[in-house]
């Protein structure tokens, strides 16, 4: 059974930075798509970012430019850099895995980022 445990989330203030990693275990990491969600209070979960085992990269426009999506495959970990961290850029961040031939998905149980000064 695929488990995604996310960490490095925290109280940042706004033009700061945060990394977030997210360790996958329970298959083989390299056949899924790694992606980073977010949900906000009292909004939906949207798309932070998206990368496939070749590395090939897809970004929400909001985060463009300031957020970088990567992943080891060696170490089985995506990561999530976030600079100039804006305070709607506070959610609820969730790691996500996708079997890129069955569909098959699976979360994180999420991590906090709250950005204020």
């Amino acid at each position: 059974q695929v488990q995604l445990v996310e960490s490095g989330g925290g109280l940042v203030q706004p033009g700061g930075s945060l990394r977030l990693s997210c360790v996958f275990s329970g298959s083989i990491f390299s056949i899924y798509e790694m992606g980073w969600y977010r949900q906000a209070p009292g909004k939906q979960r949207e798309l932070v970012a998206t990368i496939t085992g070749g590395a090939s990269t897809k970004y929400a426009d909001s985060v463009k430019g300031r957020i970088t999506i990567s992943r080891d495959n060696a170490k089985n970990t995506v990561y999530l850099q976030m600079n100039s961290l804006k305070p709607e850029d506070t959610a609820v961040y969730y790691c996500h895995a996708r079997h890129i031939v069955a569909g098959l998905n699976y979360w994180g149980q999420g991590t906090q980022v709250t950005v204020s000064s």
